[in-house]
């Protein structure tokens, strides 16, 4: 099959042909029909990663039909159309069982700990307990956005941060699991601020109906303060910095709820204010994506058009415009959700 692989952090991604994955037991192969581009992706192939063996395929947000099942899959069958969470849970531990697949201890990763949908193929294990069936209605394009960046900001608007309408929501950066925020948390009824560096990933914001918009700068945690009138109840860092980070905690008002979805570097992570989080009592919450089980009250929002993922999706590419978008994702200007057509 053609895909998108590099053999060093770092070094060159390229397209090249490599053997097509062999199906795994309890597992399936899929056709892939599109998958996201994703910072994730650009976070592992930049800074390194203990997930993953070289050379690697990246790609973890996918929508596609399956081709091969494995031994002892009973749900699925050859040509069902389905997507996965970017975590794969192992289906059998306490972690799983519990309906908590996102921080399973066995858990597998497309991308990370085995080759991802960057490809005309891709492999995913414990099929029955991960895989998630996608209405007709949904297109390739809007069914990628959700395994990584829609469904990890879903339950951290919804469950992780449990946002109610009224509260003010800000939300640092305004890429793909950004402006899912936005969109998740205005559904909710809630007011959100946006902070973004870029002028064309604000006025996308804007247009899914954040309630403010401001440019990064060292004290956009306090002007959120004064515009918010106290400070936010929920922060949400969909960046993954130093800066982000601690600007979100700084914009919170007493019994606020910070979530932090961005990867950081080990290099970049902060030194938090915790004298902060003690006197204003707040809560710091990570967020890590969301089970395959938790989707059907996603999907239920998207089908009836309060959610409308398809929004977020603003281009398309093939494999090899892939390929050179992945080392320039840090460096990108914001533009909502990119897919790449291993087919074309």
């Amino acid at each position: 099959m053609r895909a998108i692989v590099y053999d060093a952090f770092g070094g060159p991604v390229e397209v090249r042909d490599v053997p097509e994955p062999t199906v795994p037991d309890g597992g399936v192969v899929l056709r892939v029909g599109a998958s996201g581009v994703c910072r994730s992706d650009w976070h592992s192939w930049a800074h390194g990663d203990d997930m993953v063996t070289l050379p690697n395929v990246p790609g973890h947000e996918f929508v596609g039909t399956i081709t091969a099942v494995g031994a002892g899959v009973s749900r699925w069958a050859i040509g069902d159309r389905v997507t996965a969470p970017f975590v794969c849970g192992c289906g059998v531990c306490e972690w799983c069982e519990q309906g908590d697949a996102q921080i399973c201890p066995d858990q597998t990763q497309p991308g990370f700990t085995g080759w991802g949908s960057h490809a005309e193929f891709v492999a995913v294990h414990a099929a029955d307990a991960n895989l998630v069936a996608v209405p007709d209605a949904l297109s390739d394009d809007a069914a990628a956005s959700l395994g990584c960046r829609f469904a990890t900001a879903f339950r951290a608007v919804r469950s992780r941060a449990d946002v109610r309408p009224g509260e003010w929501v800000a939300v640092f950066g305004a890429g793909g699991v950004g402006l899912s925020a936005v969109m998740i948390a205005r559904s909710l009824g809630a007011r959100v601020v946006v902070v973004d560096r870029s002028p064309a990933a604000l006025r996308l914001a804007t247009g899914l109906g954040a309630d403010a918009v401001l440019e990064a700068a060292p004290d956009v945690a306090e002007t959120i303060v004064d515009l918010t009138s106290g400070g936010a109840h929920v922060s949400i860092d969909a960046v993954g910095s130093a800066e982000t980070s601690t600007s979100g905690i700084l914009s919170l008002r007493r019994h606020g709820r910070h979530v932090q979805i961005g990867l950081l570097a080990a290099e970049e992570l902060p030194r938090l204010p915790l004298d902060r989080v003690i006197t204003f009592e707040l809560s710091v919450l990570g967020s890590h994506g969301m089970a395959a089980r938790d989707y059907a009250d996603m999907l239920a929002l998207v089908a009836d058009g309060t959610l409308r993922p398809q929004d977020l999706v603003t281009g398309s590419v093939g494999l090899e415009e892939g390929a050179t978008l992945l080392p320039r994702t840090d460096t990108m200007p914001s533009t909502g959700i990119t897919v790449i057509h291993p087919a074309e």
